[in-house]
């Protein structure tokens, strides 16, 4: 729900969206990734199939958040990160070969 205080909207305390965690954002990206991998179902299709070019570009997009946030991290954070590129990496790897 909003209210209107004069020409600006705000939102009410009920009505604010939930807080959106730095794994969330990771875990967003990593499964576009694995859309473009054709890992996974497009949404909007329910189709699976690979694109390498846009796999690599959210791959790319990946490791420049990596490299940005490098250092600002807690543990978790960093171990999420690491593993998720990491695996995503391998499968892109296994794919283009085929």
């Amino acid at each position: 729900m909003t209210e209107r205080r004069g020409e600006t909207f705000v939102l009410k305390e009920e009505a604010a969206p939930s807080a959106i965690s730095f794994s969330t954002l990771v875990m967003g990206l990593a499964s576009t990734t694995l859309i473009h991998l054709g890992d996974a179902a497009n949404p909007e299709t329910g189709q699976t199939a690979p694109n390498l070019d846009l796999a690599r570009q959210s791959l790319d997009l990946l490791a420049v958040l990596q490299a940005k946030t490098r250092g600002n991290l807690d543990s978790a954070e960093t171990a999420l990160f690491d593993n998720v590129l990491a695996d995503l990496r391998l499968r892109f790897v296994a794919l283009s070969k085929r």
